[in-house]
């Protein structure tokens, strides 16, 4: 239907609606062209992207795919944001995270940006007896402070209070939160260490004298670092934040003042509108369970997102500051509260100052040049963003239900349910990136074998013996480490030469595929002079479908009698005297750590 302006002149007015049915039909028509014989939805099908949790992204949205009302800005359910003003005050809150006890970086990042500090607390991390340094010169009273102190909580949050009273910081003006994260600990460590009831005299004690302190976090990254999707990361927060809201009104706390001692943690990804539609779901879906509780107008989540570690590469890692840069976009205008981006050399160790700079930079960027905070919920009303987000919570809601009916978080967690179905989805996911139907850049894509390796100081050991913690890039990372370990011990990377067959234009496509993929298992592609002169010891053609018909066998033969013991070919067919095919789709993980093996290089 076409809608007049305010001033009665339409330019659309001369030409009659279109209908979807006639989209479907012309695209049908431009499938046909490459061989796809499809018709009306199957057209629209073919186009389409399927997703993890059975969603897929449709090709095309109208008016006809709009979800339900997701309500205003500031009220249930909370699908545009938590609070009516949105982020538009003075944008997110910026969090920096720090790990080790550098009282000078911490100054330096409060200094330059950063609005509020992530410590992690205890175990090998910031010892709590040093905290008192770490804090040193800063004004607590401006700069919230989050802990994360594992089952060391309850003695980091008792030195926090103990700062707050001699520095003369008025209980009502403290900000953060203590961090107490029971299952999340548990869900990281495989031990419980210590349980609610053990925190719960902390959130009565944030609830009856620090009104801007929070006791409790509910933190996803342990199910999204663990392979799950979306909808498990949300389905395993809400079944925690159930289980804590469970434990805090046994405790003797209201409902409203359960909900306001919890605060969410989410992961990121460069997945800008999954991202999105993530953070508006979870704001959603606790809205739900703040609803069924009895408190609506209390069920406003507040929400602490943290850039993906999974999507973080240790090689070429400065392309890690893209990853980062859309995840914070997708992010802020999602609508979390405080934003965390990690540095770009996260994955390898401490970040340095540069890498702290860039990471407390793309907020600032974001929020004070692309002026992404001045519009509330700037992806609301999006026909595409507002189905997904529907949908998405829906899926998470579904697998809320299935923790559920397993007895709930705790129970899940211990019976082994919840580690099951994340590495399902990963498993899922891991054939998508060796066979780069998910492609890495600088890693399963575009790698650099000559890459000036990023050094820097090691990091404090992660807290482990739960959940496993993957990364996208770790297949291939493997098969990096095989070719330097062989570097190191030889002098030389293992080698393969492309044989080039006709033309450049014949074969310079699958010349530049075949290089690319070697080179990302650590395999050093050779280009130049014959067979001999490369110091190789397999070939692999490249060139045409016509000129594989015309020379592909002979030149197979002529390789065998040069020494080559194994012969590849970049693209699909049966050749005699060609022992492996290379494509578009293959499981370049598998192809690759069979070739190391081949080329005897030790695993």
């Amino acid at each position: 239907m076409t809608v007049l302006p305010d001033d009665g002149l339409s330019l659309a007015s001369e030409f009659p609606d279109a209908p979807h049915e006639q989209w479907q039909n012309l695209v049908a028509g431009v499938l046909r062209k490459s061989g796809k014989e499809v018709s009306g939805p199957e057209a629209e099908d073919a186009l389409s992207t399927l997703l993890e949790d059975g969603l897929d992204t449709r090709p095309l949205y109208t008016a006809r795919d709009a979800a339900p009302d997701p309500g205003l800005p500031g009220f249930a359910p909370f699908v545009r944001g938590g609070r009516a003003e949105g982020n538009t005050t003075g944008g997110w809150d910026v969090r920096q995270r720090h790990l080790a006890a550098d009282n000078g970086a911490v100054l330096s990042d409060l200094e330059n940006g950063v609005t509020s500090l992530w410590l992690g607390v205890g175990g090998t991390g910031i010892p709590v007896a040093s905290l008192d340094k770490v804090l040193d010169g800063v004004y607590l009273d401006l700069a919230p402070v989050v802990l994360d102190a594992g089952d060391e909580t309850a003695a980091a949050a008792e030195r926090l209070f103990r700062l707050y009273e001699e520095r003369g910081v008025a209980p009502d003006a403290a900000r953060g939160n203590l961090g107490a994260d029971p299952l999340g600990h548990e869900a990281r460590t495989g031990r419980q260490t210590y349980d609610l009831a053990s925190v719960a005299g902390l959130a009565r004690r944030c609830a009856d004298g620090y009104p801007g302190l929070r006791a409790l976090t509910v933190d996803a990254l342990p199910y999204h670092e663990a392979g799950g999707s979306a909808a498990q990361e949300l389905g395993c927060s809400l079944a925690t934040g159930v289980a804590y809201l469970r434990g805090l009104t046994e405790a003797g706390l209201s409902v409203t003042e359960a909900l306001g001692q919890i605060e969410f943690r989410y992961a990121a990804t460069a997945d800008q509108f999954l991202t999105i539609a993530k953070f508006r779901a979870a704001r959603r879906l606790w809205a739900r369970v703040a609803e069924a509780s009895g408190a609506p107008e209390a069920g406003a989540q507040r929400q602490h997102a943290v850039t993906s570690p999974v999507m973080m590469t240790r090689r070429d890692p400065w392309v890690n500051m893209l990853r980062t840069t859309i995840a914070t976009l997708a992010a802020g205008v999602g609508g979390a509260d405080s934003v965390t981006v990690l540095p770009f050399d996260d994955a390898l160790g401490l970040p340095d100052a540069f890498a702290r700079r860039i990471a407390r930079n793309t907020s600032t960027v974001l929020i004070e040049e692309s002026h992404l905070a001045r519009v509330i919920d700037p992806a609301g009303g999006s026909w595409y963003v507002e189905r997904l987000t529907d949908e998405l919570a829906h899926a998470g809601w579904e697998f809320f239900r299935t923790i559920e009916r397993e007895g709930g978080q705790e129970a899940a967690l211990r019976s082994g349910f919840t580690g099951e179905r994340l590495a399902e989805t990963w498993a899922a996911r891991s054939k998508k990136l060796a066979t780069r139907r998910e492609p890495i850049t600088g890693v399963s894509e575009f790698p650099h074998l000559a890459e000036k390796p990023v050094e820097r100081a090691p990091a404090p050991e992660p807290p482990s013996g739960g959940l496993p913690r993957v990364r996208r890039d770790e297949a291939y990372e493997a098969l990096r480490a095989r070719s330097d370990a062989h570097l190191a011990a030889t002098g030389a990377r293992p080698k393969v030469y492309l044989a080039a067959l006709g033309p450049a234009a014949a074969h310079s496509a699958r010349l530049t595929f075949a290089a690319n993929l070697f080179q990302a298992g650590g395999i050093e592609p050779v280009t130049e002079g014959t067979f001999e002169e490369s110091g190789a010891r397999e070939a692999c053609l490249c060139s045409s479908d016509a000129l594989y018909e015309e020379r592909a066998e002979a030149t197979a033969v002529e390789l065998r009698a040069a020494g080559a013991e194994h012969v590849l070919l970049a693209g699909r067919g049966r050749y005699s005297g060609v022992d492996t095919y290379l494509f578009a789709g293959c499981d370049a993980v598998a192809l690759l750590s069979t070739a190391l093996d081949r080329m005897g290089v030790s695993r």
